[in-house]
């Protein structure tokens, strides 16, 4: 009986390992792909990485950084707007420099003011002061002339009647009197001549100065503005109200490293595509001024002929791509700019496309 069981249980084993190994041995069907790699349509073509940008003389996109740094109060604009030159785009919390400023026009109008009042001068109420001044002097001398004549006139008479004394004082009375009449005469001449010449260049340096600082403060204050610095259209804002942004750009979370602030793309009919190739085959490519190219869009069988743009002669580390610091950067790219119409595909700045460059 036992040796029954033990026998059916080995039958029972054999024909599940027999099932087992059936099922196991049949391989699934693979998935087909959701789209068809990017074929190579030349008979020798370079491939190459690709990044979408706007279509410009130079460079790749308008980055836009703050000459000044501060507390972003107001976001003037939205992501996709298409601006002019000039437009608002960003306002910096600017109080101390407003104060500033304010502080530095109200010293600039005082000095105005007061070289106003030099050039203005003789000031008529201190012309008839002394005009009465001189009167009175004179007045004074006729008064002490007369006295004099009178002593002198009693003492001719009877020398008794006038002491020596008292006619010596009526003597040095009309010298004083004649003195202040000088004095007064002088100080009549000064009045009319107005202020002197140097105070008045004095008071227009110092007027320049303060008025060119005021100038400087308020062109300052103007900076906590940043204005669209061309035509064009708003990729990216990576910043928020309450951020603080500084000449530097701004700190994105997500890469770990300063951005620009505002980020714009030039509105034209064209889009660009720069292109990296592996400096092992730059001596593959055609003349340079005849290249031919097309791009694929990842994800779809789009394929677009790309029209040459420039080579920019400047072989580099490949780290343009993932701006990782992990990257390869023994790999040395040259870039190559293609570009085409935009109406030809939905892609957009930044994006990363896979481009074939044909070759020899």
């Amino acid at each position: 009986m036992r040796n029954r069981i033990l026998f059916t249980l080995s039958i029972i084993g054999m024909v599940a390992g027999i099932v087992s190994a059936a099922l196991f041995a049949v391989r699934p069907q693979p998935l087909p792909p959701v789209f068809n790699p990017a074929p190579n349509p030349y008979d020798h073509g370079i491939f190459a990485n690709g990044i979408i940008e706007s279509d410009q003389a130079s460079g790749e996109n308008i980055n836009v950084y703050p000459e000044v740094a501060g507390t972003v109060t107001e976001i003037l604009v939205r992501e996709g707007a298409t601006v002019s030159r000039g437009t608002p785009l960003v306002h910096i919390e600017d109080s101390v420099q407003r104060a500033v400023t304010e502080q530095q026009q109200a010293q600039a109008e005082a000095a105005h003011a007061l070289l106003e009042e030099l050039r203005a001068q003789p000031r008529p109420e201190n012309l008839d002061v002394a005009v009465a001044q001189l009167a009175m002097a004179q007045a004074s001398l006729k008064t002490s002339q007369d006295q004099l004549a009178k002593q002198e006139q009693s003492y001719a008479t009877d020398p008794r009647s006038v002491s020596r004394n008292a006619l010596d004082d009526a003597r040095n009375a009309v010298r004083v009197a004649q003195a202040n009449l000088a004095v007064a005469q002088r100080q009549l001449a000064l009045v009319k001549a107005g202020a002197w010449s140097f105070d008045v260049r004095n008071q227009e340096s110092q007027y320049n100065a303060l008025a060119k600082a005021a100038a400087a403060g308020q062109a300052l204050l103007a900076k906590y503005v940043i204005h669209a610095p061309a035509d064009g259209t708003i990729l990216s804002i990576n910043a928020a109200v309450g951020s603080y942004i500084s000449s530097q750009g701004t700190f994105d979370t997500y890469t770990q490293s300063a951005t620009p602030v505002v980020v714009m793309g030039a509105p034209q009919d064209y889009v660009a595509v720069r292109c990296y190739v592996d400096e092992i085959l730059i001596a593959k490519l055609h003349t340079l001024e005849q290249l031919e190219a097309q791009m694929y869009i990842r994800g779809t069988d789009v394929r677009i002929p790309l029209e040459f743009v420039r080579v920019q002669p400047y072989v580099s580390p490949k780290i343009e791509l993932s701006n990782e610091r992990t990257e390869r950067v023994d790999l040395r790219v040259l870039p190559i700019v293609f570009r085409f119409k935009k109406a030809d595909a939905r892609v957009y700045p930044g994006q990363l496309v896979d481009v074939y460059i044909k070759a020899e």
